[in-house]
């Protein structure tokens, strides 16, 4: 999808809000960035695929439901939740800073290099077979990892040990290749 393209979507549909009202989805430009924003949750469950070099920074959540595949570039600082659940592919460096939310990745089967969680809530890989060296949990919730952890939060890991914190021992796993 081209810019001109994610921009039509934003300036022409309007979108209903959790009490019917009707709204459009704000925006700006600031340099080569489009920049999603306002008070309200973003639901653009319908398209399956966005530019690069979006910024989102919506107070609300951020639904994203029907892509498959994330551009590099892409910046969630949102306020909620951030909803990837078809993506299958994510680019290496990705980062998820949004507040106040998880970040629910459930078709994602591999965590490239340098993706990093920041999100305040938790991650949700329920699909995940393997992480890269350099994949960082900085998140301030705990991390599901349905296939490598047999249907769990990795906090529930039976290695863990007492007085060790779950993610410094998940984030030393993954720095020693473990997942791969």
């Amino acid at each position: 999808m081209t810019r001109e393209e994610f921009i039509e979507i934003l300036e022409k549909n309007k979108f209903f809000a959790s009490d019917g009202e009707k709204y459009r989805i704000p925006y700006k430009i600031e340099e080569d960035k489009i920049v999603v924003m306002g008070d309200r949750p973003v639901d653009l469950w319908g398209i399956q695929e966005i530019p690069s070099a979006i910024k989102f920074i919506n107070k609300g959540y951020l639904d994203l439901e029907s892509i498959t595949s994330l551009p590099p570039g892409v910046e969630f600082k949102n306020g909620g939740d951030v909803y990837l659940k078809s993506l299958k592919t994510l680019p290496p460096g990705a980062e998820f800073n949004n507040e106040k939310g998880d970040v629910h990745l459930q078709a994602l089967k591999t965590l490239p290099p340098g993706v990093v969680f920041n999100n305040e809530k938790r991650v949700y890989l329920e699909s995940i077979t393997s992480i890269s060296i350099g994949v960082k949990f900085m998140n301030g919730g705990d991390v599901y990892l349905k296939l490598i952890n047999q249907g769990s939060f990795f906090s529930d890991w039976n290695g863990n040990i007492k007085g060790i914190d779950s993610k410094m021992l998940l984030n030393g796993m993954i720095k020693r290749g473990v997942f791969i």
